[in-house]
Formats: C-alpha cells, sequence, structure tokens
C-alpha cells in the first residue's frame, strides 16, 4: 500500500459502524415502514459528519410474508411462506407427493435447485402439494408449478426455518414478467417436520398449507451519496448493499449497512483525494422484492450507469463471527487479480473466488459492469462442518442467515473493521487507478475454458471450433492491447474507454440472455449462456438434435459476433 492509502485505512474506526449495528440489532427491518426508520438513521449519522445525502423515493412492487403453518394427520408444523408464494390464508389442501430433493446442502442451493422437468416428474407432482428438501427457492417453485404442483413445502435441513424468495421474477415486475408471478403457496419447515411429513406422503396422506402474504405497491426510501472525484467526476465506482431484512438481519445485512456508513464517512473527509466519483446507495426492498431496490436503481439511471459506471460493489455480511478466511468470493474474472491484492494488502489473506451467482443485488449485469464482491469473508469450511453447519447463503456461513437468530452476537467487531478496510481499500483503488484494474485477458482465458469444456461435453455432436477460434484472436488482440498501454503506446485515456466498453459487450455476453437493459429471471445462468445447450446435446434423444444444433449454430453466432465487436472496439480506440 502506498502513504496515501496507508492513511486513509487508519482514519477507519468501528466505531460509529458498530453503532449502527447494536441499533438495527434491536429492530426488524421487513416491512417498508421499519426499512424507511432505518434509511432514515443511515441518513442522520451520514449527515451528522456533513456527507451529503439524497434520498430517492421509489414505489416498489413487494410480497411481505405473514405467518404460515402446516397442518397434517392432526398435527399443526411450524412453517414459514417465502415472499411472492400465493396467500392461502384459508387453506390449501392435498395429496403430498414426495420428491427427494438436496440434502446435501450447499450455497447454490439458496436460490438453485438440481431437480428438472419432464413428463416423470408431471406424472408424479400434478394436483398434489410437493414435499421436497432444499429451500423454497424459486428454482424449485417455479419447476414444480409448471409441473402442475398445487403447493410446495420445503424442508430446510436443521433445526431452524429460514425465510426467502420464490419468484423467479427480478426486481419489479414488467408486464411481460407478470406470467412468471408464482400462483401457488409455498412454506418451508424444518428437517424434524419435514421427516414427519416424508413418512405421511409415503402412506398417501394429505396435508394443508396456511400462507399469509401482504403484496402491493409501497413507497420505499433509497439513500444515494455521491462523492465526486476531482480529475474525471463523470465516472464512478458504485458501492451498494439492501438495509432491508428479515427479522433483525445484523450479519445480513446490518454489518454491510455499517461497513458502507463507514466508507461514506471517510472517503467524503478525503474526498479531494479522489480522482473518480463514488457512488453509495443503500437498496430497499432486497429480500421482499427479489433485488427491487437495486433494479429500480439500474432501470432509472440505466443510460448514466452504461455511460459513467467504472465498476460496481456489493457489501452484504461483511464482518461475522468466525468469518476468517475470504473464500466462496463472487469476482468476475477480469477483476480477480484485482481484488486479489486488495484482500492480500489489507488482511493477508488469499481469495479463493467463483463466479457470482444469479444472486445478491447484481442487478446491473445487463448493462455491462464489470463487478466483484457480494458476500466476503466467511468462515473456513471445516470449520463449519465442526459446527455441523451446513452452508448458506450470507452471515458468514453462519446458519442463523435469514433467521431470527441472525442477532448481535453474529457480528464481530474485529473481523467487520478489517472488512470495513477491505471494501474501502477496494473502492478507493479502483476509483484512483490511473488505468482501470479491469484484466480482459483474464476473461478471455476463461471463455477459452468454458467453450473448452461445453465441448468436451458435446463431444462430437456438434463443433464449437469457431467460437475457440475467436475467444483465441480476442486473447492476441488484449494482450497486444495491454502491452501497449504498459508501454506507453495507448494512452491511459483510450485504455480506460477500452476497458470500460469492454464491459458493456464481455459481460452481457458471459452473463445475460437477455437483451441488455432487461433483467433475466433469478435463475442460474452459465458461462457463455447461448452456448449452453452444448451441456445438453449429446444426451438428448435422437429425434431433438437436429433442434440443439440449430440452437447451438445461432448461439456460436451471438458469441463470435460480441467478440468481433470486442476486437473492432479494441482496434478503433487504442489508436
Amino acid at each position: 500500500m502506498n502513504a496515501t492509502e496507508t492513511a486513509l485505512l487508519d482514519q477507519v474506526t468501528i466505531h460509529d459502524p458498530w453503532a449502527l449495528v447494536e441499533s438495527f440489532a434491536t429492530f426488524k427491518r421487513e416491512h417498508p415502514d421499519d426499512v424507511n426508520r432505518g434509511m432514515e438513521e443511515v441518513v442522520s449519522r451520514l449527515e451528522a459528519h456533513g456527507v451529503e445525502v439524497k434520498v430517492h423515493e421509489p414505489d416498489l412492487f413487494l410480497s411481505l410474508p405473514g405467518e404460515a403453518r402446516i397442518e397434517a394427520d392432526g398435527t399443526t408444523f411450524r412453517a414459514k411462506p417465502p415472499a411472492f408464494s400465493a396467500d392461502a390464508r384459508t387453506g390449501l389442501t392435498g395429496q403430498l407427493a414426495y420428491i427427494p430433493g438436496t440434502t446435501n446442502m450447499d450455497e447454490e442451493d439458496a436460490f438453485e435447485s438440481q431437480l428438472e422437468a419432464g413428463p416423470e416428474m408431471e406424472a408424479k407432482v400434478r394436483g398434489n402439494i410437493v414435499l421436497t428438501e432444499g429451500f423454497a427457492s424459486p428454482a424449485i417453485i417455479s419447476l414444480m408449478e409448471g409441473c402442475g404442483a398445487i403447493g410446495v413445502i420445503a424442508i430446510n435441513p436443521g433445526i431452524d426455518v429460514h425465510w426467502g424468495i420464490c419468484t423467479t421474477i427480478w426486481g419489479i415486475p414488467g408486464a411481460s414478467d407478470l406470467a412468471r408471478k408464482p400462483g401457488i403457496p409455498a412454506a418451508a419447515v424444518n428437517l424434524e417436520a419435514g421427516k414427519a411429513l416424508i413418512e405421511l406422503a409415503r402412506s398417501g396422506g394429505h396435508a394443508t398449507i396456511f400462507t399469509e402474504m401482504e403484496e402491493g405497491w409501497f413507497r420505499s426510501k433509497l439513500p444515494e451519496i455521491t462523492i465526486s472525484g476531482t480529475e474525471e467526476p463523470e465516472k464512478y465506482v458504485l458501492l451498494h448493499g439492501h438495509l432491508d431484512s428479515w427479522d433483525v438481519g445484523v450479519g445480513d445485512n446490518a454489518t454491510g449497512d455499517a461497513t458502507m456508513l463507514e466508507i461514506a464517512r471517510v472517503l467524503w473527509a478525503n474526498r479531494d483525494k479522489l480522482r473518480r466519483t463514488v457512488k453509495i446507495c443503500w437498496w430497499p426492498g432486497h429480500s421482499t422484492g427479489r433485488y427491487a431496490g437495486s433494479t429500480w436503481y439500474s432501470d432509472t439511471f440505466a443510460l448514466d450507469l452504461d455511460e459513467n459506471c467504472v465498476a460496481q460493489v456489493n457489501c452484504d455480511s461483511p464482518g461475522c463471527r468466525w468469518a476468517t478466511e475470504f473464500i466462496h468470493v463472487s469476482v468476475m474474472s477480469e477483476a480477480h487479480d484485482f481484488l486479489a491484492g486488495v484482500i492480500r494488502d489489507v488482511a493477508g489473506k488469499k481469495l479463493q473466488s467463483e463466479r457470482p451467482h444469479r444472486a445478491g443485488d447484481y442487478s446491473f449485469n445487463d448493462i455491462g459492469l464489470s463487478s466483484y464482491l457480494m458476500l466476503s469473508s466467511a468462515m473456513t469450511d471445516a470449520h463449519r462442518e465442526e459446527l455441523g453447519y451446513y452452508a448458506v447463503g450470507g452471515c458468514g456461513m453462519n446458519i442463523a442467515w435469514h433467521t431470527e437468530n441472525d442477532t448481535l452476537e453474529i457480528a464481530d467487531k474485529d473481523i467487520l473493521l478489517r472488512d470495513i478496510k477491505v471494501y474501502l481499500l477496494a473502492v478507493f483503488r479502483n476509483a484512483n487507478a490511473s488505468v482501470l484494474p479491469m484484466d480482459w485477458r483474464a476473461t478471455a482465458r476463461e471463455f477459452q475454458t468454458t467453450i473448452d469444456d461445453y465441448q468436451n461435453q458435446a463431444g462430437t455432436e456438434f463443433d464449437l471450433s469457431g467460437c475457440r477460434a475467436a475467444a483465441t484472436a480476442l486473447l492476441s488482440d488484449l494482450e497486444s492491447f495491454y502491452d501497449g498501454v504498459a508501454r506507453g503506446i495507448v494512452s491511459k485515456a483510450a485504455a480506460n474507454t477500452v476497458i470500460q466498453e469492454l464491459a458493456r459487450i464481455l459481460v452481457p455476453l458471459n452473463f445475460n440472455r437477455s437483451d441488455r437493459f432487461r433483467h433475466d429471471p433469478a435463475l442460474t445462468i452459465p458461462p457463455l449462456p447461448s452456448l449452453e445447450e452444448a451441456t445438453k446435446i449429446a444426451d438428448r434423444p435422437v429425434e431433438l438434435k437436429g433442434f440443439s444444433r440449430t440452437e447451438l449454430a445461432r448461439g456460436q453466432n451471438h458469441v463470435i459476433a460480441g467478440i468481433r465487436t470486442a476486437q473492432k472496439l479494441i482496434a478503433r480506440l487504442s489508436k
């Protein structure tokens, strides 16, 4: 670290952020009224430090879960409905159909499902209430509804029951999205209840689902801070995280709110040292609107984000107990080495990263923003297994995630202080880099690896050599580009334009199925999704292989055309 960075990190204290964590630990932030109260507190604390805050007030479409229960065979089982479950307060009764699901939970199961539709699945579930292991995820609910289920009971893997959200719609629904809003009730139960219900299902038993839901438009406060840079004020890094929670949500996400509060204080006091601008936002509607707040911002300011945002940084669940390592950290390939350097310099730790999930507040892939962080630090897998915990999607892997147990003891002062410094240095370095730190050579290599994997799975059924050649040519052009930057042949201004504009091409190519400025469903997006059929064609029946080859021909054209656009950009702007 240089002297400026060291001095900046030395200004970080735990007093103000911890005070916010302690305050947020005293009240729930589920209902928009309580979320707005939390937003007002953040604004008040910022203004006490002289930080200027703009408060937007969007109307967000939200689903607020109430009470739920399952009644079966004379027994009442405790349950929680996910947001956007259908309301069934008068009860919905049906025969139970047990479909074995995921019993060995991993982080992705909070959002995804390994089950697949088909005639056999439809025959088992149509007209029944499905009982399956896992979280009440959008993947499971949409799959089962599509197969004709009238309701779903998800069996969580421990003694706790986790809140969640079951719609595949990302953010506020557009008119064309409404057909995907769940039309069946869903509820989650714990493992003990699930075992009893499985036995009942095996004997042909019935159950009744009761869910109380409130759904509609809610006026929501959304604070935004703009800390202007001194040299390129129009360009900015966007730091953001959600303020709403399930219950008091200390580890998810009071600690993140506190992190952004302290970063705002420190950067505001040192705004004369910023080259580019830093924007910081606190989102409403994360838990009850499938990222409604960040999606509203993405939609409302899409053209400015497109023109000027150089990176987005998500702040969720930092500073939790036992979260000693930086593992399972979301980062796009082009930002990996940059983030690894930050974590090494602040924490002396090695970054163990993974491809960002279709989750968190990654509401900017459609625009094409280079992105890093979602969750940050976490406990080791060995420690988690020693505690008997299954993996979850936040809270540093504490299983209090999305439960009423996510209280003050989940946060850790020392770890929070360290994580604040990691986020601060990442944002500061990104904003101050003379050349933007995204290395697109890493992304081109990722493309090569993805294409090789897809080719291996497709075998002789389809030839992806055109894509492979295009990715190799892109890498060659990028090697020349970065060499020209290092030797001063390409100006820094030109280099930054190329690096930013490459994001607008390559991020959607790698992370989006839909057109730009449209949000894909909250379901898994594989690398280079236009080529996904390559992973399936070998197993398709003979009569379907022609359709698969057509799909892949179009997908290969899409990828090659995108890569050629990137190459033309490099050639045009590097002169």
